[in-house]
């Protein structure tokens, strides 16, 4: 990959190996917090089967995908996820989300912000479309995406959205006003987290 090839790419396809995973998120900053070794994180998440995925391989994926958000915040960040209340930790969840995605903060930013503003609550598939249309335009490479990949991802923000509370369901997907915990919102100011914080307040 040549330097210019590297700064255009914005967007990957790392997010559709799950959505918000709040049980298993929960059970991955645990491990985070204790400080676990590469073999007791390898014995709790292959052997015990912390995440009780159905194969080896699929707790791992989940597993890295977990640790890959959980570790762009702080381990402040990972108690409010282990110990805070539904709200909570779905908030955090998605704050780590929206960090480790641009493809999820762009669409909450731009697409999600934009019906706010303009009184059209309802999310299409043909929005998502036209969403990937422009983000081409930054990223040549989304243009290589199969079908399946950007059904996939759809999907998979569409349900992260539905999580968190900011449309009603997946299938009607009206977007709804979201109200931010005060635990989510210190953490994210005192972290400087601006940008999360503005894409977090796209129904504000």
């Amino acid at each position: 990959m040549t330097k210019k090839e590297a700064r255009q790419k914005r967007y990957n396809g790392e997010i559709s190996a799950g959505s918000l995973l709040i049980p298993e998120s929960r059970k991955i900053a645990a491990l985070l917090l204790r400080k676990t070794s590469a073999e007791e994180w390898y014995n709790a998440v292959v052997i015990h089967n912390v995440l009780q995925k159905r194969s080896p391989s699929s707790a791992q994926r989940q597993a890295v995908l977990i640790r890959n958000r959980l570790q762009r915040m702080t381990p402040e960040h990972w108690v409010l996820v282990k110990e805070g209340n539904a709200e909570v930790t779905t908030q955090a969840l998605l704050a780590s989300a929206v960090k480790q995605s641009h493809l999820l903060s762009d669409f909450m930013e731009n697409v999600c912000r934009q019906h706010w503003l303009t009184f059209n609550p309802a999310l299409s598939f043909r929005d998502w479309q036209e969403f990937l249309e422009t983000c081409a335009l930054l990223d040549p490479s989304v243009e290589t995406w199969t079908a399946k990949t950007t059904t996939k991802l759809r999907q998979v923000v569409f349900r992260m959205l539905a999580e968190a509370g900011y449309i009603d369901t997946t299938k009607k997907r009206n977007l709804q006003p979201v109200s931010l915990v005060p635990e989510v919102v210190d953490y994210l100011v005192k972290n400087s987290e601006d940008h999360v914080l503005r894409c977090m307040e796209c129904t504000k």
